[in-house]
């Protein structure tokens, strides 16, 4: 089966209701910076549909590093809304800044001076605007990169919850302020690919099917080599052990 370019960009919707704030002013100054986490690593988010199995995701520490963060455009956004700009990291640099520690990402950002900076300080103070989203993108079938395992749970329909670890994270092209904070997790997720490929559930689980049917062969490939390689290294230490003897009787006969 001819295997396409499956990287693919994921818009995922991730909500902490209490870390999202305006950080308090030194000196009664009014602040601009707004602060929280933007992902948070081994929380396991909602349950999540889209190609086949419903799954539940979960960002493993590391997924996210500052190098790969440093290489990005990211702006800081309201909704997604591209046109509601308020902040922005430029290759590591800017009004936008952002750590990496063993929670997770967390920013913080000096506001615009602007109508829609102001709209989204308010909003944060008043508590309207309480979670965080990104947009990232990662090459779903890099089994370094993606890896699934059976939760042991079914869905209302039956079918098989799947676990859905994300171990790198490729990309970061957007944070946004979001008011869907009902959960400390991801809450909604919709996946993009990119221009000429098709997904549809039947395809992804014959594509899946194909890789693990590659690498159960590649293993079994892997064990005969091993074995035929134990065996011709067992048959040549009986050939040493039989001259070992032909020499010793050699010796013995000529004594």
């Amino acid at each position: 089966m001819e295997r396409k370019n499956t990287t693919k960009t994921i818009r995922r919707e991730a909500s902490f209701q209490a870390d999202l704030r305006v950080r308090e002013s030194e000196g009664g100054s009014e602040s601009r910076t707004i602060e929280g986490y933007v992902l948070k690593f081994g929380v396991r988010s909602v349950l999540l549909h889209d190609w086949w199995n419903p799954y539940y995701e979960i960002l493993e520490p590391g997924c996210v590093t500052r190098e790969m963060l440093d290489k990005c455009n990211i702006p800081l956004t309201m909704f997604h809304d591209r046109e509601l700009v308020i902040a922005r990291s430029k290759n590591g640099k800017g009004t936008l800044n952002y750590t990496v520690d063993g929670l997770g990402t967390q920013f913080n950002a000096d506001v615009a001076r602007t109508a829609d900076g102001d709209k989204a300080l308010e909003l944060v103070r008043r508590g309207d605007l309480d979670g965080c989203s990104f947009v990232y993108s990662t090459d779903e079938m890099d089994p370094e990169t993606v890896t699934y395992e059976e939760s042991g749970e079914k869905d209302a329909d039956g079918n098989d919850i799947l676990l859905r670890h994300v171990w790198r994270i490729d990309s970061i092209t957007d944070f946004t302020l979001t008011g869907n904070a009902a959960y400390e997790q991801t809450e909604c997720v919709a996946r993009e690919a990119p221009d000429g490929y098709t997904f549809d559930r039947s395809t992804m689980k014959m594509v899946r099917e194909a890789d693990r049917k590659a690498l159960d062969a590649t293993e079994t490939k892997k064990r005969e080599e091993e074995a035929a390689q134990q065996a011709a290294e067992k048959k040549r230490e009986q050939v040493a052990q039989l001259r070992r003897a032909a020499d010793t009787l050699r010796e013995f006969i000529n004594y």
